[in-house]
C-alpha cells in the first residue's frame, strides 16, 4: 500500500470498489470474475469448515464486520451469501482436499482472466483487496437486482 493511499478505515466502498474495477473492464475477466470469486470464498469456507467449524465461524464474523464498516446492505448481502456457502457445504459434505482442488481451479481460472485483461490482480497492491473482489460481485448483484425493481 502506497504513503498516499487511504487505510482500510478510511476508503468508502466506492472508492474500494472503484479502484478493484480498474483491472476489471474486459467482459471475459468479468464474467471469470463472477464464477471464480464467489467459488473461491465457497472453498475457503469449505476448507475452513473441514478443520475447524470455530475457527471459521470466528474468522466469517471478522470479515462480516469488514463488510459492515462498508456498507450495510453489503454486509448484510454477504451475511446471506455466507448462510448460502454452509448450505452449499451441508449439501456437499465434501472434504479439505476436495474443496482445496476446488479453490486452486477457481484460483487458476482467476489469472487466466488477468491475463486476458492484460492487468495484474488487484490483491497484488493492497492484500485487503481479497476481501473486495466479493464485495464487488455482490455489488454488481445488488445493482442488477435494483435496476429490475426500477
Amino acid at each position: 500500500m502506497s504513503r498516499n493511499q487511504p487505510r482500510m478505515s478510511k476508503r468508502t466502498l466506492e472508492q474500494w470498489l472503484s479502484e478493484y474495477s480498474v483491472s476489471h473492464q474486459n467482459l471475459i475477466n468479468k464474467k471469470i470474475h463472477w464464477l471464480c470469486v464467489p467459488t473461491i470464498f465457497v472453498s475457503l469456507l469449505g476448507m475452513g469448515m473441514s478443520l475447524s467449524v470455530w475457527f471459521t465461524l470466528v474468522l466469517s464474523a471478522l470479515v462480516l464486520l469488514f463488510y459492515m464498516r462498508l456498507s450495510t446492505p453489503l454486509f448484510l448481502a454477504m451475511g446471506m451469501f455466507i448462510l448460502i456457502c454452509l448450505s452449499v457445504m451441508a449439501v456437499l459434505p465434501w472434504g479439505f482436499k476436495v474443496w482445496a482442488g476446488v479453490f486452486i481451479v477457481a484460483w487458476i481460472g482467476q489469472f487466466i482472466g488477468h491475463k486476458i485483461e492484460g492487468k495484474k490482480p488487484s490483491f497484488f497492491e493492497d492484500l485487503q483487496f481479497l476481501l473486495i473482489g466479493p464485495a464487488w460481485v455482490a455489488n454488481n448483484l445488488m445493482r442488477r437486482k435494483q435496476s429490475e425493481t426500477s
